[in-house]
C-alpha cells in the first residue's frame, strides 16, 4: 500500500536537534574544499549541494566556526537556521507532502529550505521561527488524525 499525505501527516514525528545551522554559498569551483570540510565534520546533519552555478554547504554553527577559514570566497550571511526532520521513512512515490507542509508554514509566516534525503524529508526554518513552525506542523498533524 502506498503512503498518502494524510497517512504520513497523521503519524508524523517532527524532530529538531536544537542546533543552529549556517547555509553557505560558494563558487562552483569550490567543491573540493566544501567536500573536504564536510568529510571532516562528521556531524549527524550536514548537506552539500552542487549545481552548475554554486556549491551550497549546510553546517551547524560550531562546525562553520571551526572550518570557515577553509571556505574561501564563501557567503554565509543569510542568518541562522534550525532543522526540522520528518522523522519517519517516506516512500519514494509519495506525492504532495512537501507542498502541504510548505503551505502550512507559509500560512504561519515561516520561510523554508526543504531538503530531501533518501527516505526522510528535512526543512530548515529561520531560528527565530522554530516555535511557530513546530506549532504549525503539529496543528497540521492534529488536523490529519
Amino acid at each position: 500500500m502506498s503512503q498518502t499525505v494524510a497517512d504520513v501527516l497523521s503519524q508524523a514525528v517532527f524532530y529538531t536537534d536544537d542546533a543552529d545551522y549556517v547555509v553557505i554559498r560558494m563558487p562552483a569551483r569550490a567543491i573540493v574544499a566544501a567536500a573536504s570540510v564536510l568529510a571532516e565534520v562528521g556531524e549527524p546533519f550536514s548537506t552539500l549541494i552542487v549545481d552548475k552555478d554554486e556549491v551550497t554547504l549546510i553546517l551547524d554553527v560550531e562546525a562553520y566556526e571551526e572550518y570557515k577559514h577553509r571556505l574561501r570566497d564563501s557567503q554565509a550571511d543569510i542568518g541562522l537556521w534550525r532543522l526540522i526532520t520528518l522523522d519517519m521513512e517516506l516512500e519514494s512515490d509519495l506525492v504532495g507532502l512537501m507542498a502541504v507542509i510548505s503551505q502550512a508554514l507559509a500560512n504561519a509566516g515561516v520561510s523554508v529550505l526543504p531538503i530531501a534525503a533518501y527516505s526522510r524529508d528535512h526543512i530548515l526554518v529561520p531560528a527565530q521561527k522554530i516555535d511557530t513552525a513546530l506549532t504549525a506542523l503539529n496543528a497540521l498533524k492534529t488536523a490529519n488524525q
